[in-house]
């Protein structure tokens, strides 16, 4: 009977029968000491933080000026472009080819001038980034072995505001 019975049952229901099986004596006896668990919304600390708002003053005004010499060659390229597209007619054919040239050269270095700056600018924030959350796992750490707690999430789908350290987290952060 229990050999029909089993032949019935879907693979994967008998599976997950003999896996969870074994851990219900385990996971009854581990119940006692239920573990704590703390929440830190990371993002919050990266964002709200006066480390993260100095950083962000600092890598505004070493990044300024470069920012503004981008923006003024679009502006170039785009007034230069507009002034071929109408000059273009009255242009001679070696004329017309040269110019369309050196527009295609110019777009060239405007659109690597971006990438770098681009590329200068997300590598600055990662690395202020990665002092701030440097310290901030230090803190973390410290605040769970003073909370007790057994294990402290930095991503969920969902969190209970009772479990979230991230006020505590920041205040700490911020001396």
């Amino acid at each position: 009977m229990l050999k029909t019975l089993i032949a019935n049952l879907p693979r994967t229901l008998i599976l997950a029968a003999l896996c969870a099986a074994p851990l219900a004596p385990a996971h009854a006896q581990a119940q006692p000491g239920a573990g704590r668990i703390g929440f830190v919304a990371t993002e919050r600390l990266m964002t709200e933080s006066k480390m993260a708002k100095t950083a962000d003053a600092r890598i505004e005004a070493e990044f300024s000026k470069r920012q503004k010499l981008v923006e003024e060659t679009v502006t170039k390229l785009k007034q230069m472009s507009e002034k071929f597209d109408k000059e273009a007619p009255g242009l001679t054919d070696i004329d017309r080819t040269r110019r369309a040239r050196e527009l295609l050269n110019m777009e060239k270095d405007v659109q690597r001038m971006q990438r770098e700056f681009q590329e200068d600018l997300m590598q600055r924030k990662n690395e202020e980034r990665a002092a701030i959350a440097t310290r901030a796992y230090k803190i973390i750490e410290q605040v769970a072995e003073q909370d007790k707690l057994d294990a402290v999430l930095a991503e969920a789908a969902w969190y209970s505001p009772r479990i979230d350290i991230t006020d505590k987290i920041l205040k700490l952060l911020d001396k």
